[in-house]
């Protein structure tokens, strides 16, 4: 990184300015980044910090990727927006390389992962109602408990995470929440109007709950027999994170449709779409669904990321350092930490409660220049962009290891 940008104002203070002016629906660390490269970022006073969270996967190619950024100059010096009442040059050539890299037949390009969720759930009902025949507004979607899928009113209607939800109804009606990883649950759940099976392949935000093996195939199969699509929201897990384009592939899985967001924008714009068959998206007709912004020409920086991970590196880097990543945790295991999941570049570790929850420990990593965010109780989770180098991935370990054992 260059030199240090300065603010006539230090981190206690803009962070004391936000208060008054910032709703309060984040709790983050006290740490106010100016500048960031890579893995890397700094604060508005040059401290310095390994970043282990990833912006949640938005950053799984780094801070700054001089292949994105360069994306990204290039398509502003031409040509930022028509929204969709035009075509652009730049949307043919993203969904074929987002289709091709995932092997799928079309594209829904929108914004936020919150909103492919949303598409998602559209085009699931409409297909129910056009393909599969159920009644009107009697489609159903089952869905896991301890799920992370965004937000907005529809989504919070069907998370069992009661601070997301309580204060917010009425809920919106149509969905069977289900144990996550319990095919039978599933199986006495699904019914003839089930449109869609609506699942995390890995859950994040529960703390990287990794299915047992052969779940996420029993899914699929499962919900060919039933009739009914399965949906793979793949917004944190996918696009490299896992070691594969997707996670399903852990299994040879091919969804119906899934959700992508997050490291699709770079980690520059918001970026989000809903892949799938021609069967199942061919559903919307013009003026059913739409975005503004989807699929605007900035998404240049989408096509950037595709080429990344069409070479295989990232996949390759994550499962490379998703050992390194292991072997560092196992060691810590009866020395702080109690349990950990992890799969590629990415783990849930529970650290022993008596050391402190989840936030204590990230405020202390942080205190030492490791970056990382709780998610529940006493569990931190690990998400380095996987630009990461080996000997970063064994200084943040070596540091997470002085925090618990000092």
């Amino acid at each position: 990184m260059t030199a240090p940008v300065r603010t006539a104002r230090g981190s206690e203070e803009l962070i004391r300015a936000e208060e008054p002016v910032l709703a309060h629906n984040y709790h983050p660390l006290p740490v106010v980044v100016a500048r960031a490269e890579g893995a890397w970022v700094e604060d508005v006073e040059g401290r310095r910090y390994l970043d282990m969270l990833a912006g949640y996967s938005a950053l799984n190619f780094g801070h700054r990727h001089p292949a994105l950024i360069e994306a990204a100059h290039r398509q502003l010096d031409r040509l930022t927006l028509t929204s969709r009442a035009f075509h652009n040059d730049r949307l043919a050539g993203f969904a074929e390389r987002l289709s091709a890299l995932t092997g799928t037949d079309m594209v829904l390009p929108m914004n936020t992962g919150a909103e492919a969720v949303e598409s998602g759930i559209k085009v699931a009902r409409k297909w129910a109602y056009d393909v599969k025949g159920v009644p009107a507004d009697r489609a159903t979607i089952v869905v896991a408990a301890d799920n992370f899928h965004g937000r907005t009113t529809t989504i919070v209607s069907f998370s069992t995470d009661e601070t997301a939800r309580a204060g917010f109804g009425p809920f919106t009606p149509g969905f069977k929440i289900v144990p996550y990883n319990d095919l039978a649950a599933l199986e006495a759940a699904v019914d003839g109007t089930t449109a869609a099976v609506l699942i995390e392949p890995i859950q994040g935000e529960a703390g990287v709950n990794i299915p047992d093996d052969g779940y996420l195939a029993g899914v699929r199969e499962l919900t060919r027999r039933a009739g009914c699509l399965f949906v793979a929201d793949e917004i944190q897990s996918g696009l490299g994170r896992t070691g594969h384009t997707l996670a399903v592939e852990h299994e040879s899985v091919v969804p119906d449709v899934v959700l992508l967001g997050k490291a699709l924008g770079g980690g520059i714009v918001p970026v989000s779409a809903v892949v799938g068959s021609r069967e199942v998206l061919g559903v919307l007709h013009p003026g059913e669904h739409g975005s503004t912004f989807g699929g605007n020409p900035l998404a240049a920086v989408g096509t950037a990321v595709v080429e990344l991970l069409e070479t295989g590196e990232f996949q390759r880097r994550a499962t490379e350092l998703g050992a390194v990543l292991r072997e560092g945790l196992d060691a810590l295991v009866g020395r702080g930490v109690v349990g950990f999941r992890a799969r590629g570049l990415w783990a849930g570790v529970d650290v022993d409660p008596a050391l402190g929850t989840g936030r204590e420990v990230s405020e202390r990593l942080m205190r030492e220049g490791v970056l990382v965010k709780d998610t529940h109780g006493s569990t931190i989770r690990l998400a380095p962009p996987l630009t990461v180098t080996a000997e970063e991935l064994r200084g943040a370990l070596g540091t997470l290891e002085k925090v618990l054992t000092s």
